[in-house]
């Protein structure tokens, strides 16, 4: 199987490269990707960049020039439930809009003649099902042009979503440019903060301080499995 993986930021990236064995870099209209083996399976790990249109258009690049059979969206995420902790994983189940409103006589979140919410690949959710550990939660993440600080700000995705996991800036976008392409996704991230709980701009710096490899590793094991 072909698997792409997409990450926002150059330290994610960072994290997940080692996992890759026979890399080789290559490059996709002028995107630099990297490709190897993991396990049985031909991965390719590129950076999308932050925010909906970066990782939209980073994502239709990869399908474009890799062709691959599913896309996982890797990184961390703001916790947006008190069940989320630092460190916890999260293995999306759907994925949504939380800055999206189409005007009167729409839903908050739902863009016009897509799905209100995006299903994730049910292979990918059902193999970390079967190898789930306690700190791994599975349900809604949510997305937008933002990152989440603040108490109110949660509240206001929770009372749209009031299922919502975790908060993120890709998510969505790139589960949007896959269902339009017609490839399957998935969704495996790390609560990095969690906002409206703590200090979640301190939880965040000191999250990549403290050095989250061993919590990236979880998606070899996650790619191995499917």
């Amino acid at each position: 199987m072909k698997i792409g993986i997409l990450a926002a930021m150059d330290k994610e990236v960072a994290l997940l490269l080692p996992l890759l064995e026979n890399k080789s870099e290559v490059d996709f209209d002028g995107r630099k990707a990297c490709i190897g083996k993991v396990g049985k399976h031909e991965v390719c790990v590129m950076k999308c960049g932050i925010g909906k249109v970066s990782s939209a258009l980073n994502a239709f690049r990869m399908i474009e020039n890799f062709h691959p059979d599913i896309i996982i969206n890797s990184g961390v995420a703001g916790g947006a439930d008190a069940s989320m902790k630092v460190g916890s994983l999260l293995v999306a189940t759907e994925a949504a809009y939380h800055d999206v409103w189409c005007g009167p006589g729409t839903k908050w979140g739902h863009m016009d003649g897509l799905p209100e919410r995006f299903a994730m690949d049910a292979a990918v959710v059902e193999s970390c099902r079967n190898s789930a550990t306690s700190d791994v939660r599975f349900g809604l993440i949510c997305s937008g042009d933002r990152f989440i600080s603040k108490a109110e700000e949660v509240d206001f995705i929770k009372e749209i979503y009031p299922d919502a996991l975790a908060c993120d800036m890709e998510s969505a976008s790139i589960a949007h440019a896959c269902h339009d392409c017609g490839v399957p996704f998935a969704v495996v991230r790390v609560v990095s903060d969690t906002p409206g709980q703590a200090d979640n701009i301190s939880q965040y710096k000191n999250f990549w301080n403290e050095a989250p490899e061993k919590t990236f590793k979880s998606i070899k094991s996650i790619i191995e499995n499917i």
